[in-house]
């Protein structure tokens, strides 16, 4: 970095009202973190209370809705010019955390070695409050805006979003009519070889989730069938897990590779260049799903193993099993295609298969002012950096929206360095302070840049 954050944001802004909102970063994402909105069962109007009142100090004016009791969601609007609105996204849920496995209690917001401990503090609080006070600098400076910018927080992300995203699309359609673009989590940044690297989420893997029920006789535990509910779950399961699935190169996930492969070395930058003969390279495809298991997956279609239900007693052979599947599709497959292939796979007919949860898929076009405009502004920050158009394995509510025609990308403009655990659904997430304060800058300068005249 060639300055620090806090400089180069008040350069950008030349204000004291920069230099207050960076300095409230920190502590109001503390503040955030400790607002339990752990999903189940969310809550999530307690976050909506404590951003509410954030934006009412602030004389923002904002609006709320419960799609349940406890379930909140909220928007707030700076009103511009004709240009097709922004909105920024972020989600108010967290996933549980097992304390026993933390340096820290997860919902301390506790700063060790300038690092702000907690679950959310990337997904996505952390997001939250940079796009928060990014959002409140914009408001605050008085500039014309020549787009609409709409900072909105929903529930239940991580469930699905069928409470959050998907419930305000479908319940209150009319705040998305203007909109054309929408900036969400799912990207993050890289250091490659003292190149910042950012990838811009465009597309990601459809979910589909599974549920198999087997079915069969019951009976006493001291006396074996030789089938049962349970031999034919684990038998099901076991067939999938030793499924290798085609593997397939999505014109999405070659431009990716692609534009990896210049931060490679030797044998691995080569064949990330060209990955329509790297997928048929064992060798390559061995170390690539053990180093990096994420970009792997994006290479076929997936399916763990993740829930295994049978009997409530220990002497009991139960009437049925269940097995659950979080399959990842890639975004050309035909769910339909996929589960009957799946049939085929179990070769059983006492097997069940119902579908839990499905999307569809969806890809954003980099070719936007959208995208030009996260550019710049993070070249402001980072001369030299780099935007990779990117593929996320795991999905976000931005599927939600481009299936609606809004632009959508994954950005979140936090930067670590190759390697770096942040603790993201595991222990010990985490964000460094000054990270924290660099995203939050950017999201400024792209603020200015893509909304105002």
């Amino acid at each position: 970095m060639k300055y620090s954050s806090i400089l180069l944001f008040l350069l950008c802004t030349g204000s004291a009202l920069a230099s207050e909102a960076v300095d409230q970063t920190v502590s109001r994402l503390q503040g955030y973190i400790r607002v339990n909105t752990v999903n189940p069962p969310g809550n999530e109007s307690r976050g909506v209370e404590y951003l509410g009142q954030i934006l009412s100090e602030a004389g923002v004016s904002y609006e709320t809705a419960e799609s349940a009791p406890g379930r909140g969601n909220l928007w707030a609007r700076l009103e511009g010019g004709d240009e097709p609105s922004l909105i920024l996204l972020h989600h108010i849920d967290v996933v549980p955390a097992d304390a026993s496995y933390w340096d820290v209690d997860p919902l301390s917001g506790k700063i060790v070695d300038n690092y702000i401990y907690g679950r959310g503090a990337l997904d996505t609080k952390g997001l939250g409050i940079a796009q928060l006070q990014a959002f409140l600098t914009l408001h605050a400076s008085g500039k014309k805006l020549k787009r609409d910018v709409i900072l909105m927080a929903t529930a239940d992300e991580e469930a699905g979003g069928f409470y959050g995203a998907g419930w305000l699309l479908q319940n209150r359609p009319e705040l998305f009519e203007d909109v054309g673009f929408l900036i969400n989590e799912g990207g993050s940044g890289v250091i490659f070889d003292d190149t910042p690297t950012f990838s811009i989420e465009v597309t990601q893997k459809v979910p589909l989730w599974l549920r198999l029920t087997a079915t069969d006789v019951p009976g006493h535990g001291s006396a074996p069938r030789l089938t049962s509910s349970v031999k034919r779950i684990l038998r099901a399961g076991d067939r999938i897990a030793n499924t290798r699935f085609e593997r397939r190169l999505v014109p999405a996930v070659r431009d990716y590779f692609a534009a990896l492969a210049p931060f490679q070395h030797g044998e691995r930058q080569r064949l990330m260049a060209d990955m329509s003969k790297a997928i048929e390279n064992e060798p390559f495809m061995l170390s690539l799903q053990s180093e990096e298991p994420w970009r792997a997956a994006l290479l076929s279609n997936t399916c763990s193993l993740t829930t295994l239900q049978g009997s409530n007693k220990i002497n009991v052979v139960p009437p049925t099993a269940a097995l659950e599947l979080d399959c990842r599709l890639l975004p050309d497959q035909d769910p339909e295609v996929f589960v009957r292939n799946l049939e085929v796979i179990i070769n059983d007919s006492n097997i069940e298969i119902t579908r839990i949860m499905g999307f569809t898929p969806a890809v954003s076009s980099q070719d936007t002012p959208l995208f030009a405009a996260i550019h710049k502004a993070v070249s402001l920050t980072f001369e030299k950096a780099v935007l990779i158009p990117s593929v996320s394995t795991g999905f976000t509510d931005s599927h939600f929206f481009r299936d609606v025609d809004i632009v959508s990308y994954g950005f979140a403009p936090f930067l670590f360095p190759q390697g770096e655990i942040s603790g993201v659904h595991g222990n010990n997430e985490r964000v460094s302070t000054e990270n924290l304060k660099t995203a939050t800058k950017i999201l400024t300068d792209f603020l200015f840049e893509f909304a105002t005249n």
